[in-house]
């Protein structure tokens, strides 16, 4: 009896459809870079926690429109704290209407702000976003996404590029 719900469950269409959102973590590099004259430390490069939270509309079954904020956090010498990221309006296009994997671009605003303590500073600009992913259901609403984001900003002097990794959590 439970083999045969599964099958059933496993040959309904996927419900691509309405609202849905989704939030999720991962580890990504950040290449920072400057002009003008100024540098970048190496330890403002690298590794590090990245973030992600996205919500919209599904037109289509093969399109979802939203807006996404992608975060990339690290914890640097002095107890100096950078945060760099991208807030887009993104395109996500399934190329098979049932299947889960996607590709996904985006423009919006780009950012890089240093903190210690009470100061902060920053900088935006534009940001382009793109990636990948596979939406594997695990219940008739909920989703987990491996994903690949790349996201790339420019905030006068500065310039980000990141590539990350990571797994979301998405209601559909």
């Amino acid at each position: 009896m439970l083999l045969q719900a599964r099958a059933a469950f496993a040959q309904q269409p996927r419900a691509r459809e309405g609202f849905w959102a989704a939030f999720g973590l991962g580890y990504g590099a950040n290449s920072m870079s400057c002009g003008s004259g100024c540098s970048v430390n190496s330890d403002a490069k690298g590794g590090s926690v990245t973030a992600s939270v996205k919500m919209g509309g599904t037109p289509s079954s093969r399109l979802r429109l939203g807006g996404e904020v992608n975060v990339w956090v690290k914890d640097l010498s002095g107890g100096v704290t950078e945060s760099v990221g991208n807030v887009s309006a993104a395109a996500y296009f399934y190329p098979s209407p049932r299947g889960g994997f996607f590709v996904k671009g985006g423009v919006g605003v780009a950012s890089v702000d240093l903190s210690q303590g009470n100061s902060s500073a920053s900088q935006t600009g534009i940001g382009l976003l793109a990636g990948l992913g596979y939406d594997i259901r695990v219940s008739r609403k909920v989703s987990l996404t491996p994903l690949t984001n790349f996201y790339f900003g420019h905030e006068g002097d500065f310039q980000h590029a990141i590539i990350d990794f990571g797994l979301s959590v998405q209601y559909n």
